[in-house]
């Protein structure tokens, strides 16, 4: 089975939800389980409000999503066009955050990386950061 998607969502945190469920739906044809789609949901939140909170620090931007689905691999690729990271090894060590006074935990990337098989980051400081994540759905 192959298939793909891609769109822009302008980076507003009520669009978060609508960004979780569309790539939840995306992934139904692999059968994937309750755990996997929770799984699914958990990793993209998290790849969202990191776009939405740190990237463009709540100020509007666009969202780019790309998802694949080649054979049982579900692929996702959500990247912003923010501020970057200045350290990615940093950035993904558990309880990090930026955003401490806003009551930030620190887990974003340990959720994404727990929840799906492989995440890379990719960022350039000042221009953007592009999260590409995987799950295989054995269904």
């Amino acid at each position: 089975m192959k298939n793909n998607f891609s769109m822009q969502v302008d980076a507003l945190l009520s669009n978060e939800s609508f960004i979780r469920s569309t790539i939840a739906n995306f992934a139904l044809p692999l059968n994937p389980t309750v755990a996997e789609i929770n799984d699914i949901k958990t990793a993209v939140s998290e790849a969202v409000t990191n776009c939405i909170v740190h990237a463009y620090a709540n100020k509007g931007g666009v969202i780019y999503i790309d998802c694949n689905i080649t054979d049982n691999i579900l692929g996702i690729t959500i990247k912003d066009t923010g501020v970057g990271i200045s350290d990615v090894n940093k950035a993904r060590e558990p309880f990090y955050t930026t955003k401490a006074n806003e009551e930030r935990s620190g887990m974003g990337f340990t959720l994404m990386e727990t929840f799906m098989d492989n995440l890379e980051v990719i960022s350039n400081p000042g221009g953007g950061t592009t999260v590409k994540m995987t799950k295989e759905i054995n269904g």
